[in-house]
């Protein structure tokens, strides 16, 4: 008999030494359960009136008994799973492993549970130095059955399923879908019983697992504060500094991979769009505010200032996500702006010209192909937005000379272009009639009208003539 006490020492603490006893027949439990205290009256006391309330005894015993049923719920609940894990356990099958277990393990823990299975010698010796060592033959004499005990573990179950563990091959697809908790547990086990190939295994799960979870979250935290700071940095000069650098190393780090995502952090996704709904909230606040705010108010500047200065930093934004290839969710959010738009109509042009330019930005996109959205998000972005882009294009155009004129009527046309044909021609016909009135106040997109009206009309009517002769010379 060998028996061996399970190590409660913080974790991956080396195993201490067992003291070792041989024996044919296994130990049986020796673990009982000492009964509560009993306490005896004082009978030096006066005697007291009766009272209803419980006494210290009473309460003491109400919650043994409490914790007694708890206690037998989850050793209820224990042996269930234990019982699942050795009906597929691989040591049950004697015709892969050249007959039954010639060595009788049992597994207890501090609670009294208990657990018996006949395992093998040779299997356990080969795969962990622990086993290799406490069953080595002591004597020359003809090999007995062995029983084992290991005494006081903190987790019969993880234990169990260690030993289960060292019968697999395939390490990895064995602990595929476990969770983070239970592998951590089989490593400690492991580790105890010196199961190397069962150590590497968990430190490549958990390496997988956690390793890049953990870098994730802390890139994330970093770029968050990052791009955070720009966004609220008092100083316009050195906002328009940072945000330029941040961006030329955003564009750095893609081109230097070649576009690989591996061992890279780049910010992400959820990053950006946290910002976005900020710069949106802050957005609708700032016009809600100015749309009450009268003339001779003195801080009506300030507050115009901080509309501009949040589509800016929305601009900003947008241009990242369009680089990263992560814009289409954009769309879909602006275009549901109704509310912003409403606000938008009621604030002066010359202050509200620079949220405009975030829709002259999705049109870029969209019309080069840098964004790919379904034919009603692209619908709905020109309904919800479309004339106001047309009310401040004057104003873009003149206040802002990193605006290209060309550029922003170029993709306005090809985004129109994309449209079903109705569509186009109502987009279209509208825009004539405000064109004619506003001239260069007006984007130019007389190309999508041209290429608009040769599809209506010219193609349309090649098709209609051809099939007309395709009658007429049918034979009678």
């Amino acid at each position: 008999m060998i028996k061996q006490g399970f190590i409660s020492d913080p974790f991956l603490s080396p195993p201490s030494r067992p003291q070792l006893s041989l024996s044919r027949n296994p130990l049986s439990p020796s673990h009982s359960l000492s009964p509560p205290p009993s306490y005896a009256p004082d009978q030096s006391s006066p005697a007291r009136t009766t009272r209803q309330s419980p006494t210290l005894f009473e309460m003491m015993s109400e919650e043994q008994t409490r914790e007694s049923k708890q206690s037998i719920e989850t050793r209820i609940k224990l042996n269930e799973r234990v019982s699942r894990v050795l009906e597929t356990a691989p040591f049950r099958d004697p015709g892969k492993w050249g007959g039954f277990g010639d060595v009788r393990l049992a597994i207890s823990g501090s609670d009294g549970f208990r657990v018996s299975m006949d395992v093998h010698r040779k299997v356990l010796a080969d795969r962990s130095r622990f086993f290799a060592e406490k069953l080595r033959p002591r004597s020359t004499a003809a090999e007995v059955e062995v029983s084992v005990e290991i005494c006081d573990c903190d987790d019969v179950e993880v234990y169990v399923e260690t030993v289960v563990l060292i019968y697999c091959d395939d390490l990895k697809r064995r602990l595929v879908g476990e969770e983070v908790s239970k592998v951590l547990g089989l490593l400690k086990v492991s580790a105890a019983i010196m199961f190397d190939a069962g150590i590497m295994a968990c430190l490549e799960y958990l390496e997988r697992f956690l390793g890049p979870k953990k870098k994730r979250k802390k890139a994330d935290d970093i770029f968050l504060n990052l791009l955070t700071g720009v966004l609220q940095a008092k100083d316009d000069k050195a906002r328009r500094e940072m945000k330029g650098l941040i961006s030329r190393l955003l564009r750095e780090d893609t081109s230097s991979n070649h576009g690989s995502h591996i061992n890279r952090l780049d910010v992400s996704k959820d990053t950006l769009y946290h910002l976005c709904h900020g710069c949106l909230s802050s957005l609708v606040l700032c016009l809600s505010e100015a749309t009450c705010v009268t003339e001779s108010r003195q801080d009506r500047g300030v507050l115009m200032s901080e509309i501009a200065r949040e589509a800016d930093n929305m601009q900003w934004i947008v241009d990242i996500l369009i680089h990263k290839k992560m814009g289409d969710e954009f769309v879909k959010l602006w275009a549901d702006q109704k509310e912003l738009a409403n606000l938008h109509s009621k604030i002066p042009t010359m202050y509200r010209h620079e949220i405009s330019r975030i829709t002259a930005q999705l049109c870029i996109a969209i019309g080069r192909g840098h964004i790919l959205v379904p034919k009603d998000i692209r619908y709905s972005l020109l309904s919800t937005w479309l004339e106001a882009l047309y009310d401040d294009f004057g104003w873009m155009r003149r206040a802002s000379r990193s605006i290209d004129k060309k550029l922003v009527e170029d993709g306005l046309g090809q985004t129109i272009l994309t449209l079903p044909l109705p569509q186009q021609q109502a987009i279209l016909i509208n825009w004539f009639n405000r064109f004619l009135n506003k001239g260069d106040d007006c984007p130019n997109i007389q190309k999508a009208f041209e290429v608009w009206w040769r599809r209506a009309f010219i193609r349309q009517y090649v098709s209609e003539s051809q099939l007309q002769i395709t009658v007429c010379d049918y034979p009678n």
